[in-house]
């Protein structure tokens, strides 16, 4: 196993990582951000009022997302399991 293949298996971790928690995040910050501006809008100074909005908006994200997720995460294994082999003969 090279040092290239090391780094290459990496940057695609991090590629799949990333892809994967984007959905989930940029929800979060959206939400977020609404809620604050609605609350600096109108005043109410609500620690709890982004909770329950943020939640909703996660659990509505991962329900469009997650078959989308789980087929990345699945093709990702597979590609990894497939290199198995010729990791092992640079080795």
């Amino acid at each position: 196993m090279t040092d290239n293949q090391i780094i290459h298996i990496g940057l695609q971790t991090m590629t799949v990582a990333a892809k994967l928690g984007a959905p989930v995040l940029l929800t979060a910050l959206l939400i977020g951000f609404a809620v604050s501006l609605f609350q600096s809008v109108t005043q109410i100074q609500e620690a709890t009022l982004s909770f329950v909005p943020k939640a909703i908006g996660i659990g509505v994200a991962l329900l469009l997302t997650g078959n989308w997720m789980l087929h990345e995460m699945v093709t990702f294994t597979e590609m990894l399991f497939a290199q198995i082999p010729n990791l092992i003969k640079s080795a």
